[in-house]
């Protein structure tokens, strides 16, 4: 049973997923874009294969988990699917760089250039480009990973030069906000961020996606130009665990 934001209640996964398709679409049509360049990514941790068979059956088809174990055992189930693909929403561990890259087709929280160039040499010797976007602790919260906004920008040419990385934009979790209104100013940075970066020219780079936006302040995150929006609890419901420090959904 899910306590939807109109406060009507919903029993049913699809039921809810086609409320906030719609919400999606009508957010981007309050800023002039186009919906279809913002996609729904289920961020699943905790959640059983039932319910992602549902979430698919809705046509949800970017699942996104943040724990490794966990996603290897929901893949074997649920198997290979039409056009069904796996993300990577939550923080890496460097001892599992070697069991995420290559296993998920975006990888969305590199979080420090060390990191990226550990993930790098391993998809090298993959022989693989790994996808990834870069994660902005626009908030500067000592409790979660990232990059600074000016970390980001001083060290990207760098970043351009790791040729098995495909960097194609930036990921944020911004400060919890009660009011979802007083998350904009984050979301607008990030973007604003993005924008600055997409304007130069870069050899491997490519400042195309903007992960942001979860259950509480997706359309929001729509507005201020989202590509990606990670939900959870407002498909599947409130989790059955505690929320980590870095939560995703």
């Amino acid at each position: 049973m899910f306590l939807l934001k109109d406060g009507h209640v919903s029993n049913s996964i699809t039921h809810t997923i086609q409320i906030i398709q719609e919400n999606i679409r009508q957010a981007a049509h309050r800023v002039r874009r186009d919906p279809s360049g913002v996609r729904l990514v289920a961020a699943t941790k905790t959640v059983p294969v039932a319910d992602l068979e549902e979430a698919y059956r809705a046509g949800v088809r970017i699942f996104g988990e943040n724990r490794l174990q966990e996603a290897q055992q929901k893949r074997q189930v649920l198997g290979t699917r039409e056009a069904l693909v796996w993300h990577f929403i939550g923080r890496m561990q460097r001892r599992k760089l070697k069991d995420l890259v290559g296993n998920f087709t975006v990888l969305h929280s590199v979080e420090s250039t060390e990191q990226a160039r550990s993930i790098n040499a391993v998809a090298e010797k993959l022989g693989i480009q790994q996808a990834v976007l870069l994660e902005v602790n626009v908030g500067e919260e000592a409790s979660k990973g990232g990059f600074t906004s000016q970390e980001v920008e001083s060290g990207i040419e760098e970043l351009d030069r790791l040729p098995y990385l495909k960097i194609q934009g930036l990921m944020t979790l911004p400060p919890w906000k009660e009011n979802p209104e007083d998350v904009r100013p984050y979301f607008l940075q990030v973007r604003q961020l993005r924008d600055r970066l997409a304007r130069q020219t870069w050899a491997r780079v490519r400042m195309q996606e903007l992960s942001m936006g979860m259950s509480h302040d997706y359309e929001i995150a729509v507005e201020e130009g989202a590509t990606m929006v990670r939900i959870g609890t407002a498909i599947f419901g409130e989790r059955e665990e505690a929320v980590s420090l870095n939560p995703v959904g």
